[in-house]
């Protein structure tokens, strides 16, 4: 499964996003901003606070939540992405984006601690 084109053109063409996570039912919802690097039809993001940053560990312990973007809000499920060719593609992606806007914040987020915290966002139906 996979986001449509307007979708993933968004994202890709955005450079903060906000995602929204709860820890699960019933649990408050939080909006966090974040970076957000899309691979052809596939989308990722990463915690620049490794596993100790908040929606991290709520997109963790339940794993369906959402992407806002302007008006738009798609609904997400995150799922890990720790295979060791599809963590340096994302790094690399991480670098072209960000790099030349934000150099330190893109130094952050590709640390070795941080790289373990790399999800693939799929569409939640």
């Amino acid at each position: 499964m996979s986001f449509d084109q307007e979708t993933l053109k968004a994202w890709d063409q955005t450079a903060e996003v906000q995602i929204e996570t709860s820890r699960g039912a019933g649990a408050p919802v939080h909006r966090t901003v974040i970076w957000i690097v899309v691979d052809g039809d596939q989308a990722y993001v990463r915690s620049v606070r490794g596993p100790a940053g908040r929606w991290y560990r709520e997109m963790r312990a339940n794993p369906h939540g959402a992407v806002h973007v302007g008006d738009r809000r798609v609904a997400i499920e995150a799922q890990p992405a720790a295979d060791e060719a599809t963590i340096t593609r994302v790094s690399e992606l991480i670098s072209h984006k960000y790099q030349q806007r934000w150099p330190g914040p893109t130094a952050g987020m590709l640390r070795g601690e941080v790289l373990p915290t790399t999800l693939r966002l799929v569409p939640d139906h």
